[in-house]
């Protein structure tokens, strides 16, 4: 089913992101079984979004990203229309303005390793209100362990970011699990996933 969607060429694309939505999804389905709003923070090009939301039929994906990039979001939405995937949502982390009721679900791709550990911080601190008291945050991308890359690939993809801006780079698993912490949410489970990658289930 995830290979009938059909989207308009003109729109940012990512293969990374066909090739690991399936293997997402197996982790964020039982994750996410009992939430009733899953909101997205950093939702890229759109591609997890339509495919997430046409197979968690139950719950409403709520994508959002920073003002800057989203017409073409919402055009993917648009496109993709389904009754569970509502217009996208300008949020920008560094700031405050944000009234939309605290979900029950947090989703997040591929976004601590390009944002500033200052950001990073922010995020987590955003985070607090931005989820129920009771939620489920699912964080998707690379992650070192106790300082070390866990494989060569990562090794060259953190120079490579820290080349195009010295604040981003892979993140400690260690100190995203202390941010976490600070807000009440508790490690679940931590999943090896393709190409290096880890999914951090959380729970508070």
């Amino acid at each position: 089913m995830h290979n009938s969607f059909q989207f308009p060429a003109d729109l940012p694309y990512s293969q990374a992101c066909e090739n690991n939505k399936a293997p997402i999804l197996s982790v964020i389905k039982p994750a996410f079984a009992h939430c009733k709003r899953v909101l997205e923070v950093g939702s890229g090009t759109g591609q997890h979004a339509v495919y997430f939301a046409s197979q968690l039929p139950q719950l409403v994906w709520q994508c959002s990203d920073q003002p800057a990039y989203l017409a073409d979001l919402q055009r993917r939405l648009k496109h993709q229309a389904a009754d569970n995937l509502p217009a996208a949502l300008p949020l920008d982390i560094r700031q405050s303005d944000w009234s939309e009721p605290a979900a029950d679900g947090v989703f997040t791709a591929n976004t601590l390793h390009i944002m500033s550990w200052q950001v990073v911080q922010q995020f987590f601190q955003r985070l607090d209100s931005l989820a129920a008291s009771q939620a489920e945050l699912c964080i998707y991308g690379p992650f070192n362990y106790q300082g070390q890359f866990t494989s060569e690939s990562n090794h060259h993809f953190h120079h490579s970011l820290q080349q195009r801006d010295p604040g981003m780079g892979i993140r400690d698993q260690e100190a995203i699990l202390e941010l976490a912490a600070a807000i009440g949410f508790q490690l679940q489970a931590d999943h090896s996933m393709p190409a290096n990658n880890r999914l951090l289930h959380f729970r508070r």
